[in-house]
């Protein structure tokens, strides 16, 4: 199979960069993200993990991928999806709100050294490790640090077919 590209972009800002789908690694994952494209939804920074960015969306794969291609270590330009279900995301402290939803999909970029996937309510919180960014990251970066220091409100994360 040839390699699969995406782009990630953060629209209001205007940058955006190019991940290699991990095909050999995470197949059923890449698949599922792949079938869904276009995907968008409003951005948050982490709170926990450090230098990562993310969307929520509601599961969109006809069966949640097995945790294949795992990490709790994400590097600079790792794209990682988690699965979420129930009150998982209910406690107050997220900020999400309480209401009880169904399955949730967190894609997620990391944009910079030294996180660790450890959340204090339920501890290591591994991740699937899908793609890797192969060209703008630095660029992103510095859109990351800005949605850090500036807000994402009006901001959204978008992944689209390269």
């Amino acid at each position: 199979m040839p390699d699969r590209h995406i782009e990630v972009s953060l629209d209001k800002r205007g940058v955006s960069c190019t991940a290699k789908l991990l095909d050999d690694r995470a197949p059923r994952t890449c698949q599922a993200v792949w079938d869904a494209l276009p995907l968008g939804s409003d951005v948050y920074h982490a709170k926990y993990a450090r230098n990562e960015i993310y969307a929520l969306f509601p599961a969109f794969a006809p069966e949640e991928p097995p945790l294949e291609n795992p990490t709790i270590t994400p590097i600079p330009g790792d794209l990682c999806y988690f699965t979420f279900t129930g009150t998982e995301l209910g406690t107050k402290s997220y900020g999400y709100g309480s209401e009880q939803r169904g399955t949730v999909v967190d894609l997620a970029l990391f944009y910079e050294r030294n996180n660790l996937l450890i959340n204090a309510d339920v501890g290591y919180v591994p991740g699937i490790v899908w793609g890797q960014v192969v060209d703008g990251l630095d660029r992103m970066a510095e859109a990351c640090q800005d949605l850090w220091r500036a807000g994402a409100l009006g901001e959204s994360l978008n992944f689209r077919r390269a």
